[in-house]
């Protein structure tokens, strides 16, 4: 028997956007332990595992005492004594305890940060990163998609469009990939004040610009000159976020001032991959339409990516996969709420010829598991926000030491699997 959980605490600490979130400590009899910070979205999928506030005025209602009371009241007492490196036997435990389809009664926060924390007790009992624990024989870093301007829930500007991202696919290594990505944005940062004076430079949720613009060809053009300045528009591409949910309602798409269907936006995707060079679009329409979903996927040969579609649900995942809708699957472990069930998620996307990405929240902290976990899956493909910002760079920097870790046996992606 390996070693046994001693004890479990957890507490509130602050996430990037300055609201209450949860974090665990995992101990065992041996003395290892784990801590894990959970992260928390704004765009967030209708299907996502629940995530447990308190309501109230403390925190303007978005209190996680609740969520902590769940750790140390209930699931701290079940994993007393159980062996930490049983990942799978720990996450359903806590599903058997929580009882619902969502984890709405323990909340997918609080189960979420125990998971992680039990994972990274078990890593540090065995003398192993978390990636090794997760895969030993891992060794693919991922092409990082840097999301450089910011538009819809993360942002303040009129751009409909969420996330505007540049991915070096061309580049040698995981340390090259992050240099571009870095130049990039500090030459698209100075061009931005020049053109639109030193509000353009204000930065979203996710540490991309949000300068006044208005269309998404405006930004796609911004960030071309940037790679075109530096020499690298041949080995990098763009990428959209859309989260189309956000701007859908039951007349239409409300899309630069006006509504729109599905077929239009759907031609408006079409007109600009046929202009730029964009490898990548997610959640292209409303979480809702896997027909539409379909459709896109066998009309634009590039990655589909499903996000707030598939919410990292193994379930929904499956439902896509049959129908043929998107290609790709945004993995979020806080989505779904246990390890175990973000790993068969990751697992059945890639057996059914499905890429993963592998993705922070833009409400995160410094903690940087989704890099060691995105290595562990060898999924290949990790967006972590612009190369900027301390919860964003703790993501990047430990991928940069994994790199290191593995020395020869590292390997960058060569393109995107498509």
């Amino acid at each position: 028997m390996g070693d046994r959980i001693d004890s479990i605490n957890a507490r509130w600490i602050l996430d990037s956007r300055g609201n209450p979130t949860v974090e665990v400590e995992v101990e065992t009899f041996e003395g290892f332990s784990g801590r894990a910070a959970v992260p928390s979205g704004a765009s967030t999928g209708i299907y996502e595992a629940v995530e447990l506030r308190d309501g109230g005025d403390r925190f303007h209602g978005k209190g996680v005492q609740k969520a902590i009371e769940s750790v140390i009241e209930e699931i701290a007492p079940r994993l007393r004594g159980m062996d930490v490196t049983l990942q799978e036997n720990l996450d359903e435990a806590m599903l058997e305890l929580d009882g619902t389809d969502n984890k709405s009664r323990l909340g997918g926060n609080a189960i979420l940060g125990v998971s992680v924390a039990c994972a990274k007790a078990a890593a540090n009992s065995e003398g192993l990163n978390l990636y090794e624990y997760i895969n030993p024989e891992a060794s693919l870093l991922p092409v990082p998609f840097f999301n450089v301007i910011n538009g819809g829930k993360h942002a303040g500007n009129e751009l409909d469009f969420q996330e505007f991202m540049v991915a070096p696919t061309g580049a040698g290594s995981f340390m090259e990939a992050l240099r571009m990505g870095s130049e990039i944005y500090q030459s698209l940062k100075s061009m931005l004040e020049k053109r639109y004076g030193q509000n353009a430079i204000n930065v979203g949720d996710e540490g991309g610009f949000s300068p006044p613009m208005k269309t998404p060809e405006e930004a796609l053009d911004a960030i071309i000159r940037a790679t075109e300045e530096l020499g690298y528009d041949s080995d990098t591409r763009l990428a959209l976020d859309v989260a189309a949910s956000s701007f859908y309602n039951s007349e239409g798409y409300i899309f630069e001032g006006r509504v729109i269907t599905r077929g239009e936006l759907i031609e408006k995707y079409r007109e600009l991959v046929n202009k730029y060079p964009i490898a990548s679009l997610e959640d292209p329409l409303e979480e809702e339409d896997f027909e539409g979903f379909v459709i896109i996927t066998s009309a634009l040969d590039i990655q589909i990516v499903g996000d707030d579609l598939f919410v990292t649900n193994p379930k929904r995942l499956k439902k896509g996969i049959e129908m043929g809708a998107c290609n790709s699957l945004l993995w979020k472990v806080n989505q779904i709420g246990t390890l175990t069930e973000a790993r068969k998620a990751a697992e059945l996307a890639m057996s059914n010829g499905y890429t993963v990405m592998a993705s922070h929240r833009s409400g995160d902290t410094e903690d940087p598991f989704v890099a060691d976990l995105c290595v562990g899956i060898e999924c290949g493909q990790i967006k972590s926000g612009a190369p900027c910002r301390g919860e964003r760079t703790a993501k990047y920097n430990q991928l940069l030491r994994i790199e290191e870790w593995l020395g020869e046996r590292a390997q960058y992606p060569e393109g995107l699997f498509l």
